[in-house]
């Protein structure tokens, strides 16, 4: 399976969450902290949620706490897609 990009995590966040305007690309993002974007611990639980049934991942309460931006999250994502 290919890796998740920031494209897709995204698309599953605006599709789980609702989408944040923020005037940027979502490529400069990536070390953006989500708590900056406008993502809470919920948008977050929901967001790993659809990550896990849409890509087959599982992902522990904690990785997804402890990923506090995209980039570590999609680094959870596209490591756990390798297990």
């Amino acid at each position: 399976m290919s890796d998740v990009s920031i494209d897709d995590l995204f698309r599953v966040f605006a599709e789980g969450a609702g989408r944040v305007e923020l005037g940027q690309l979502v490529s400069d993002l990536m070390d953006t902290p989500f708590s900056v974007i406008g993502y809470d611990s919920l948008a977050m639980l929901e967001t790993a949620s659809r990550l896990e049934r849409e890509y087959g991942v599982t992902l522990s309460d904690a990785d997804v706490n402890d990923a506090k931006t995209p980039r570590l999250l999609l680094q959870l994502v596209n490591a756990a897609q390798t297990r």
